[in-house]
Formats: structure tokens, sequence, C-alpha cells
């Protein structure tokens, strides 16, 4: 059984690299270029269980995304993946509900480890 992982960042690459690292673990991932696709992927898969997510993005940025996520309630643990690292920014994406704060570049490995405390896979 696999978990639903939606990466919204406006890179492909990024996209790219945070698919492969979690993919090979068995989750499956969803990907959304800024917020706005997010919150419409999000309503045709609400069985998602964890976010990656980028800070600076076009059309909704990522702090934006957390405070629509909040609204709705969603429940869903969001780990924040960014070049940005202003503790500012840090303490309103956490006061916003975001569970982590990875710099880019990222270790894939660290990120992995995040996924599995936040969205453990089910036993098989």
């Amino acid at each position: 059984m696999s978990m639903n992982v939606l990466v919204i960042d406006d890179s492909g690459l990024v996209r790219r690299q945070v698919a492969n690292a979690l993919k090979g673990l068995g989750y499956s991932v969803l990907e959304a270029v800024d917020g706005v696709d997010a919150l419409t992927k999000l309503e045709r898969t609400p069985d998602t269980g964890l976010i990656v997510c980028d800070v600076n993005m076009p059309n909704m940025n990522g702090i934006e995304f957390l405070e629509k996520l909040n609204a709705k309630n969603s429940g869903v643990p969001v780990v924040m993946l960014t070049t940005e690292g202003q503790p500012e920014m840090i303490q309103r994406a956490k006061a916003l509900g975001a569970k982590g704060w990875i710099v880019k570049p990222f270790k894939p490995e660290f990120l992995v480890a995040t996924a599995k405390k936040l969205a453990p896979l089910p036993a098989a």
C-alpha cells in the first residue's frame, strides 16, 4: 500500500528530485507547480498524506498556500522545502502549521527521514 505525497514547486527539477527520493520507498507522488494548482489537486486527491511545499512560487506562494490549507482544516502535514532561511519566515510557516523546514539544496536522506516520520507508510 502506498501513500500520496503532493510536491508543490515551480521547478520541475526539484519536483523530480523529491519524487525520485520518495517513490523508491513506495510513496505515490503528485506534482503541482504552485499553490493554486496544489489546491485543485488536493480536492481531487483527498487521501494525500503529506505535502512538500516550496515558499517562492508564482500565482500563490507557499505561505499563502498554508493560509488556504489552514482555512480548510485539512490536517495534512506540510514540510516546507525552500532556499529561504529567514527566522521570521520559518516562524510564520510554523504558526500556519508547517511541520518542518528543509533548505535547498536538500539531502534526499533527510527528506526521506522527514517523510517517514510525518507520514509513515503502512506496514505491508
